[in-house]
């Protein structure tokens, strides 16, 4: 065990197969604590960023999950399965004429109404609550899940390759037509149901055969460790909430009134952010603040000696 409680934000590449309750677990392990959390999961079948709070600094992650984050994905044409992605079960091929007829246009076409501000259904195997269950729940035991659409933005879809691919498992061999993409979105987009949603307006069906989430707000996939070890060094939580929400430096004094859970008086004139996080002159998170008319009030506090 470490001498003092590890306190921090880890950034992790997941590999596939994982939940991310699994790489929170070894977390866990690893660093010889369990108050760690994640801010949005990754399906199994997904590899990439994943974002831990570990310590008071979980304290963080409701202000890390709402950020835009990019995705790398492949979208196969041709095949619709029920579950969106390449772990569910086929429930449809194109025919060959219907797949013929997709080329680089139309899908070009498609990606443009899926992209902007849009209204977008999630997946029935998703884990949006209904009636208190998780729809991937209710579908698995074979309900019939109807899920409302939702306003996301997708600011960016954009197409690195297309290619058609042979399937020779399947009798008498099967094409298809896989597209690799780069998705900006806002939080809660699903890919999946982009990729569903592209196959339909092209009519031939789709669904998703890789995932890799590759960045949230500033957090990048290429800074993220793909081991955790009891040595794994965690950011700051101070740097990390500065990241997210800006910095407002607060003196000694100031630093002791928010976290006595007063006002500092007539301060908000200096703030250059909705909901910054406070610094004090040691460089240590004293917590999230906001703006009371002419003053500065803590939202959330870090305890000092944590």
């Amino acid at each position: 065990m470490p001498e003092t409680a590890p306190r921090g934000i880890l950034l992790v590449d997941k590999a596939g197969g994982m939940t991310s309750h699994d790489v929170v677990a070894r977390a866990r392990r690893a660093l010889g604590t369990r108050k760690i959390g994640h801010a949005g999961t990754l399906d199994p079948m997904a590899t990439g960023l994943l974002v831990l709070g570990v310590g008071p600094a979980t304290r963080l992650l409701t202000y890390i999950v709402g950020l835009d984050k990019t995705y790398e994905a492949t979208i196969r044409l041709g095949v619709s399965t029920d579950s969106d992605d390449a772990d569910g079960t086929v429930t449809q091929r194109a025919t060959v004429e219907a797949l013929a007829a997709v080329d680089r246009a139309g899908i070009d076409r498609g990606i443009a109404a899926l992209t902007g501000e849009i209204d977008q259904v999630p997946s029935r195997v998703s884990a949006i609550k209904v009636g208190g269950k998780r729809a991937y729940d209710l579908a698995r035991a074979g309900e019939e899940v109807e899920l409302k659409a939702r306003r996301v933005t997708v600011s960016r879809f954009e197409v690195r390759d297309v290619r058609e691919i042979a399937l020779e498992d399947v009798e008498g061999g099967f094409r298809v037509v896989d597209v690799d993409v780069v998705v900006d979105c806002t939080s809660g987009t699903y890919i999946r149901a982009l990729a569903r949603d592209l196959g339909a307006d092209l009519g031939v069906g789709g669904h998703l055969t890789a995932l890799r989430r590759t960045r949230i707000g500033p957090f990048e996939v290429s800074d993220a460790e793909t081991e955790i070890t009891p040595e794994t060094a965690l950011l700051r939580d101070a740097d990390v909430a500065a990241a997210v929400l800006g910095a407002f430096e607060v003196t000694a004094d100031e630093a002791r009134d928010l976290r006595h859970g007063k006002r500092l008086v007539g301060a908000a004139a200096r703030l250059s952010a909705p909901h910054p996080a406070a610094i004090d002159p040691d460089g240590r998170l004293v917590g999230i603040v906001e703006r009371r008319g002419d003053d500065v009030k803590s939202l959330m506090n870090m305890a000092e000696d944590a």
